[in-house]
């Protein structure tokens, strides 16, 4: 195996590494309309890869003019929790094609490993947990929106999970995602490779149209494009390009 252009591999959870069904958009519109919100899908298509509590807070703002007040937020946000724990014990969350075999490549060449997402600490403790991932036995660690300054599209989320990995060079980190978001936040960290995957909610005209270094298929390419050794074909693209996917 050769030595991978990477030291840091800052990965997305819902959509990239994870497919839960899109479930937690639809639990994001449910839970913004219990609370007098009215979004359109466009509205919560917006929101894509953001913090959760963000998100909320936006819509609720959007449709009343005011925004909650902290209490309120929080017993909104614990309402969105409560939804989508029901909403993935129906339609549990399973790790995307060739994930986990990924995730351990990756390691295996000596790339340090972290999630980071727009869940809270304790939607994430859920999660993992249920996949098997919980501990260090699959990641090396989880970075959560609401455990920062900002979320995406700011990079306080990575800078945090390069500080986790003990990572100070930008330029040897991989960022992946499947929203716009994931891309701005990797550009404006200065990451070395900023990569969309079109695995999740983004599609190649919306992720094509951000900054980035490459787009591909799923996070199983990536192995590949930092020089750790994949059989998955990769598509990369360059700035502002968009790929044409094999059929």
């Amino acid at each position: 195996m050769t030595q991978p252009d990477i030291d840091l591999a800052v990965l997305d959870i819902a959509g990239t590494t994870v497919d839960d069904g899109q479930q937690v958009y639809k639990v994001l519109a449910q839970t913004a309309r219990a609370h007098g919100a009215t979004p359109s899908d466009a509205d919560i298509a917006r929101w894509h890869g953001a913090a959760k509590h963000e998100a909320l807070k936006a819509l609720l703002t959007e449709s009343s003019g005011v925004g909650p007040g902290p209490e309120q937020l929080a017993t909104v946000v614990e309402d969105f929790r409560t939804r989508l724990r029901a909403a993935y014990a129906d339609h549990p969350p399973v790790p995307l094609p060739g994930v986990v075999e990924t995730l351990g490549r990756l390691r295996q060449a000596g790339v340090r490993v972290i999630l980071n997402t727009g869940f809270d600490r304790e939607i994430v403790t859920t999660l993992l947990a249920a996949l098997g991932w919980d501990g260090d036995a699959v990641v090396d660690g989880v970075v959560c929106g609401s455990e920062v300054a900002q979320g995406r599209p700011a990079p306080y989320m990575i800078f945090r999970a390069m500080e986790l990995a003990g990572v100070t060079a930008r330029s040897r980190v991989l960022v992946a995602g499947d929203t716009p978001r994931d891309l701005q936040a990797g550009i404006n960290a200065g990451a070395g490779y900023v990569v969309g995957v079109l695995s999740g909610a983004g599609t190649v005209a919306e992720l094509g149209v951000e900054r980035h270094t490459h787009l591909l298929g799923s996070v199983a390419d990536v192995p590949q494009l930092i020089g750790a050794g994949s059989e998955q074909p990769v598509c990369p693209t360059a700035g502002r390009g968009v790929v044409d996917l094999p059929s």
